[in-house]
Order: structure tokens, then sequence, then C-alpha cells
């Protein structure tokens, strides 16, 4: 018999979230035709069944299984065999059956029987969320792909194919035979066929078998979702899955670079002319002809197919890509008719000839490109023609026709008859500004635009934080320098000796005081940025080699296009220089180009100052995140780090002797940190960008004021390179000595201490930085560098380390004394006029014997005020007379 008496009651009746009395077609139909105007036929015709749960064996004594069921209030019952199903079907319920594994025999025996049948992740999930119950016709085990839509292709066994399609239904999701839009993953077992390609073409995730075999052992964890790009990333067939290339025409470097990237994309490679290779990867550029006759199925491609498939993380399609022989038909077509090769070609060469002649001409007079006959448009490139130019800004021209060739009225604009030397320099600035443009904008469309662009296949190809370290002001700066070349060539087109270029640049000195800094400022940071991603990421590494190899770039990388920004205004300060010498003090634009120079150097002055800045701020955080427990207070805007010291420790403090010791001497202050014992784990930022572990430990801060004297240890034959600092802090009336062996072999001693003390005096408003350095004899001071690294003074080291971590592991209490005493106190002076109780009586005697242990000094809580105290009779003698 079943247990009934497991039957809970509810207040109201419970259905499941799409009703099971209707069939799919009625479960379609919108609620609106479901419920309006028809209540009444459904009360009438179709009574409200209620739903109810039964427990199949195992899942009958899961306890969280059984809450879950009280949470979302629906009532249940226990049974132990498919015989008990008879007695509890009912009419009045639409029962649901909890089965633990659907491998089960009695599982089998409900799913022929055409009973609804639930894994108990369902109901936990739905306990967890606050929802009903789900509603399927078919056995859900668990809801890890509900509104998924799967395809399948490639896959030649049936077990394998129905294996796989039962426990994707089983985990909520739904198979389409064939693909569309709707389909949200498409599961391959090759790389080919109808379904990939199109795939491919609509950036939809491409998942091996193995994907949904693990969802499935997953299929019992909370929340646990296949679709989740952590988890879905680990199964997407690679790139060049099933593809064995070999590389032609590539340097050494180039292939070994190529054939591990290969590997890292699922594919394999071979040498050149091998028969199982199913792709010839060919560079374009060097290979003018094939070493040996491909077969019909090996696909010959370019480079770009290569790249082109690691930056979409699919297999592209070869056609588009396939590499041609230079004697074949089909380029033929396709070579630019300024080919001097081709059959008939003296008419050609005697046009080209013409064209290059006009071209001369024009350009000599003319800041923009000359207009094109209709029958040579096709045949050659006014842009590549003119890009004859070394300059930084003249290296890459595009042949963008000026806004002003548009214009008829600007067009017919006639040139100057007499071109002066004003002249010339002025339509070089132009042109110069123009091809700048053209480079800023090509940097944004080429390369900013497509990476932050969403929906990209295979997800971004790098963070929103690394695009916009890479970029920075880019676009701020584009626009600024727009408007100045078009007012530069409303002025060249109208063109007046009298014309000032000088309020071109003040008219947008600000602005360019706005952009530039912080583009400058970070550009090495923006330059390591695409180091490291290049490195790390491929598809980042495939994308500029396909972009920096399309004309646009001029066969120049992404960093050597972002350095343009850096070299623009020094070029624009020589051009207005030169232009200042050619123009008559008579001119008014003469004193307007002095200005318009003083205004870009205090832009540039601004700029180096600010990037002074920058880099100083960006050492102090580089310090704090090296030393562990550093004071937030040592970030401030007016500090900056002078020199970095490595020493060791010759006294008991700041450390113990023989401890590594770091001195990062600021312009202000002295932070004191040692090497730690055991380093943590790297740091991993929200962005997933690591940081490397703190490798110091935080000791002390010293403001520079509190160090009295510098004293330069003598050279003897136990004591080398050693120097020592007389600190005394304000709080106390003893002097505490600090001694040191400089590590460093870059830094001599000598320049250290100078440029500590002269530090120290300009904190205390001293102009006499020698008289801070004192000589001393190390025997004075008691110090001495003898055995500090031999075997047995680190094995010394070493003991107290242990002991001191004995010490600490075996404390009753690790409360300062002083606490301690004050509890004391504070308890006692409660106490007065009343005997204690024995409770208070225990406590009593308690902290006495804790504040009894706390007065045994421990090396843990030891600071230079308690140094103090023990050296102030050994310092007293020696250093009365420098004080």
């Amino acid at each position: 018999m079943a247990d009934n008496s497991a039957l809970t009651s509810t207040i109201g009746r419970t259905r499941l979230a799409d009703s099971s009395i209707f069939d799919s077609k009625v479960t379609e139909t919108s609620k609106e035709n479901l419920f309006i105007g028809s209540t009444s036929y459904v009360e009438e015709e179709m009574p409200q069944v209620e739903t109810r749960v039964i427990l199949v064996q195992e899942a009958g004594k899961q306890e969280e299984l059984i809450k879950a069921l009280k949470e979302i209030k629906v009532p249940f019952v226990k049974m132990e065999s498919v015989e008990e199903f008879k007695s509890l079907d009912s009419p009045e319920f639409e029962n649901v059956f909890i089965v633990m594994d659907f491998q089960d025999s009695i599982f089998n025996e409900l799913y022929k029987s055409d009973c609804r049948v639930i894994g108990p992740p369902v109901v936990l999930n739905c306990a967890h969320k606050g929802e009903p119950l789900p509603f399927s016709c078919r056995p859900l085990y668990c809801t890890s792909m509900m509104n998924l839509v799967l395809c399948f292709t490639g896959f030649r066994k049936k077990e394998e194919l129905v294996r796989l399609v039962t426990l994707v239904h089983h985990m909520g999701g739904v198979i389409r035979k064939d693909f569309n839009s709707k389909v949200t993953h498409l599961v391959a077992n090759c790389t080919q066929g109808e379904k990939f390609r199109i795939a491919v073409s609509l950036g939809t995730p491409i998942m091996k078998p193995e994907w949904i075999y693990k969802a499935w052992e997953k299929r019992n964890e909370q929340d646990f979702c296949a679709s989740a790009d952590d988890f879905r990333n680990e199964f997407k067939v690679p790139p060049f899955q099933d593809c064995i290339l070999s590389f032609l025409g590539f340097s050494d470097e180039e292939k070994t670079s190529m054939e591990e990237m290969t590997e890292m994309q699922g594919g394999n490679y071979l040498p050149v002319g091998d028969e199982r290779c199913t792709h010839l990867i060919v560079e374009e550029n060097v290979v003018k002809e094939l070493p040996f006759e491909p077969s019909k199925k090996l696909y010959v491609v370019k480079q770009e197919w290569f790249w082109g498939s690691i930056q979409m993380d699919a297999r592209a399609g070869e056609t588009m890509y396939l590499y041609e022989k230079a004697n074949t038909p089909e380029l033929k077509k396709s070579v630019s008719l300024l080919s001097l090769n081709t059959p008939n070609s003296n008419r050609k060469r005697r046009r080209l000839k013409e064209t290059l002649a006009q071209l001369s001409r024009e350009t000599d007079m003319s800041p923009f490109p000359p207009r094109k006959r209709p029958s040579a448009e096709h045949s050659l490139s006014i842009g590549s023609l003119l890009d004859i130019s070394n300059t930084p800004e003249s290296s890459i021209n595009y042949g963008e026709t000026p806004k002003s060739c548009t214009k008829s009225s600007k067009n017919s604009t006639p040139v100057p008859s007499k071109q002066t030397a004003r002249w010339q320099v002025a339509k070089e600035l132009y042109q110069t500004e123009s091809n700048y443009v053209n480079i800023l904008a090509t940097i944004i469309q080429l390369f900013q635009v497509p990476l932050e662009e969403e929906g990209q296949r295979g997800g971004p190809i790098l963070a929103p934080e690394e695009i916009k370290t890479i970029f920075g002001s880019i676009p701020d700066i584009l626009d600024v320098h727009t408007k100045i070349k078009d007012d530069l060539e409303d002025l060249i087109v109208n063109w007046d000796e009298s014309k000032s270029i000088g309020d071109i640049f003040l008219k947008y000195s600000k602005d360019l005081v706005k952009t530039y800094p912080p583009f400058v400022n970070f550009f090495e940071m923006s330059k390591e940025t695409i180091i490291k991603c290049e490195k790390q990421k491929p598809r980042f590494h495939a994308f500029l080699k396909i972009n920096q190899a399309k004309p646009e770039c001029g066969r120049q990388s992404l960093v050597e296009l972002l350095i343009r920004p850096v070299q623009r205004l020094p070029s624009v300060a020589l051009l207005l220089n030169d232009l200042k010498k050619h123009t008559s003090e008579e001119n008014p634009d003469k004193s307007t180009l002095e200005k318009a120079i003083g205004s870009l150097k205090e832009v540039m002055t601004h700029i180096n100052e600010d990037k002074r800045k920058t880099e100083a701020q960006k050492q102090i955080f580089d310090v704090v995140y090296e030393v562990d427990g550093c004071p937030a207070n040592l970030l401030s805007s007016h500090r900056s780090l002078v020199q970095r010291v490595e020493t060791i420790s010759l006294g008991e403090h700041p450390c113990d002797r023989g401890e590594q010791v770091t001195l990062f001497l600021f312009n202000d202050c002295l932070e004191i940190a040692r090497k730690r014992h055991k380093v943590i784990g790297t740091f991993r930022s929200p962005h997933g960008q690591t940081r490397p572990p703190a490798s110091l430990k935080h000791i002390h801060l010293m403001p520079l004021s509190q160090i009295k004297k510098v004293l330069d240890i003598r050279e003897t034959e136990d004591c080398h390179n050693a120097f020592a600092l007389l600190v005394r802090p304000p709080t106390e009336q003893a002097n505490v000595l600090l001694s040191f062996q400089m590590t460093s072999e870059e830094l001599p001693k000598e320049n250290w201490l100078k440029m500590l003390c002269r530090h120290v005096a300009n904190t205390i408003c001293k102009a006499d930085a020698e008289n801070l350095i004192y000589t001393a004899d190390p025997e004075s001071f008691e110090v001495n560098t003898k055995d500090m690294d031999s075997t047995l003074s680190r094995a010394s080291r070493a003991i107290k380390k242990t002991s001191k971590k004995v010490t600490r592991a075996f404390s009753f209490s690790k409360t300062p004394k002083r606490a301690l005493r004050r509890a004391l106190m504070t308890s006692q002076s409660s106490g007065e006029g009343r005997s204690p109780s024995s409770n208070e009586k225990h406590v009593m005697s308690r902290l006495s014997s804790t504040s009894s242990l706390a007065g045994i000094p421990s090396p843990s809580l030891v600071s230079l005020p308690s140094f103090f105290e023990r050296r102030s009779h050994t310092l007293s003698r020696s250093t009365t007379h420098l004080i």
C-alpha cells in the first residue's frame, strides 16, 4: 500500500505552470483566448484537476526532497512498486512521478505507461526559485538545458545520436532536425557540411558531443546551466579540428608560431607535400608558384583563412580564401590594369606615363589629389602613387578625397600663380594633418570599433577594460584634429598670404591639453597591454594579423600606428617654426605663429609634467601592491618615489639580523619592508587580470624628519658596505640605531647616502645636507657584517624563526600588556566598595595570569620604541657628540 499519510493538504488548488489537462495545441493558445469569455465553459466542461507528486522508492526517503515539496505546497505520496499505482490512480489528481534514477526498470515501466516523470533536481530548483513545477510531455530529470534548442550534424551511428537526444530531452532541451535561426547550439561530430557552414556564418556555438555527456554528469548540481560560458567554452569545437595543415612561404620563426597555434586550436601539422594534409597555407606575397601539383582533396588557401578561423573561433569557409597561381585565368581577371606584363600593354604603358607626369605636375601645385579620368578610374590608385614620403605623417595615405574636392566652389578656386615658400609649408602642414586624421580614423574604424562590437563570433575578443587601456582618448584626439584639418582646408582653398594659420592652433590649444595627456601618459601601458593580449589571446593575435595586412594600415602594426599621437605635436611645432621663418615681419600672422608655437610648447610641457606625475603615482601604487600591509597614507599626490635599495639588517631591529630588507626612499619618508617568508597566491581582479603576490612585508613608514644622522660605516675586514640611521621618533626620549648592509651593486653606497641626506635636508628645511653624514667606526656602534652569508648564520636565523612560531603557537593570549592592565584597573575600580563575587575572582585571576605571560617580550610585538629602551644606555655614550 502507498503511504497515504504523507499526503499533505493545501489551502488552494495547485496546478503546473502550463496546465497539464490540455494537449500541446491548447497550451499554445494565448491567455486571452483561454480565459477571456470562456471561463464558465472551462469550469463546466473542464473540471480542475489537482497535481499530486508520487515519490517512487528511494525518492520517498529523501528528506530534502520532501521539504522542497512542502515549500511549493504540492501534495505527495510515497510508492514502493508499480503495482501500488492502481490503488493511487484517481481522476481527481494529475500524478507526477519522481524517480531518482532514469536508468532504473521502474522508470522504463512508467515511461511506457505514458506517465509524467521528473527528477529530484526539478523539484529542488522550483523550491529554490519559488516556482511551480514545469510541465513536460517527456521525462524531465533536470533543467540544465532548459530553453536551449539543439541541432546535430555529422553523426553516422544512430545509437549514439539517440542516446544524445534522449539526454538532451531529460535535461529540458529541444531538438531540431533542420538548422534555423532558432537553434542556439549545433552539436557537431565533424567540421564539414551545410549545417556547420550556416552555424559559422550565424555565429552559433558549435559544440562537441562531450558537452552533453559532461552536462549529464552534473545533472544533480544545483543552479548548474549547460550554456554557462565557463562550462560551454571547454567543449566548443576548435577551429582546426579534423584538419592537418602545412605551411609554405613563411619564415622559420613565423612557421613555428603558426604550428604551435595550430595545435592550440585543435589541429595537427605536417611538412609540405604530405598526402595526409587537408590544407596548405600559403604566404601569397612570397609564393608565386606551388612546388607540386595539389590534389583535389587539398585546400590551398591564403594565410588569411588561418587567422580568420582563429579570430572567429570556428573553421572559416575555404572558398573565399583559395590561393590562385599567378598564371591562372581567374587571377588575371582580378589583377590590376597597372600590370605592364599583360598583352597589348604599349597603350597602357603610355597612359600610365602620362598619368604619372600629370600627377607630378599637379601635386606640386595643389594639396589635393587630382581628378581621375573616367577611363583610368579602375586602372590606378591615386592614393598609393602619392604615398612616396617617409615622414611620420605621410607614410600612410589612403587616397581619401578631402571634403573640398566634392564642393564645386572650393574645387574651382585657382591655385596661386606664384607659389611662395609660405604657401608650400602651409600646404605640407595641411597634407600631414589630413594624413594624420586618416591614421586616427583607421585606428578607430579598423581596430577599436570591431573590438567593441556586440555579438562577436566566439564572444568578445578583448575585455572592455583592455580596449579602453589600448585606445584611450584616441576618439577625442580625432575630433580635435578633424576640426583643425577642416579649418586648414578652408584656409588653403581660399588662400591669402595674410590669412592666419596660428589662430587655428591657438583656437584648439585648450582641447589639445585635455585630450593628449591621458593618451601620451599611458601609451607605454597601452603598448604593454597589446603585447600581453597578443601573447595570451590567440583570437586577438589573429585579429591583428588580419587587419594589419590590410592596405589601410600600410603594413604597420597597431603599436606603430598608436605612436603617431605621441609624435604629432612635436611635428606640428617644427612645421609652424618653418612657417614662421617664411613669414614676413609685416604679416600679422608672424606674432600669431609665435603665440601658437608657445601654446604648443606649453601643451607639450604640460604633457611631460603630467606624464612624470603619472609615472610617479604608478610607482607608488607598485610599492603598495608589492608591500603587504603598506599604510594607505603612503598614497599622496605630492609624494614621489626617489630610490629603492636592497639591504640586509645588521641589528635586531627593524627586524632580525640577517633579514633581507628593502628601503623605499620617497621625497619625504622612508618605507622599510622585509622579505616575506611565505608568499600567498596571485591576486585575480574581477576583470580576470592577475597581479603578482606581495613579496614584501611592511615594517615601518618613517618620516625623514625623524632621521637625525646618517652614519657611513668605515670599511674593515669584518664590515663591508654598511651604513646606519640614527632615528628619534617624536614620542620617545631615546635614540635608536638602524644598521644595514647594502646588497645593490648598481648604486654605490656614497651616492645613496648623499641622496638620502639631501632629501632629509629638504624635509627639515636645511641647506647643509653634508652635515647630516657622519663617518664612524663599526666597533663604536657594534656593527659588523661578518658571517652574514655563512651556513651557521643562516641556521641560527632559521632556529630563531622557528622559536618565534612555537612561542606564538603556545601563547595563551596575544592581548597586549597595556590592554590587560587597563582591564584589571577597570575591574578593580568598578569593584570598590563591594566584595567581588566568585565569578569575578575567577576572571581577575585569569587576567592576572595572562598579564604575567604578556609581560614576557614577544618577538611578534617588538616595536621601535621598545628597542629604544633596551639600547638607550649603549647609544648614549656613542651619540652624545652627534646630537
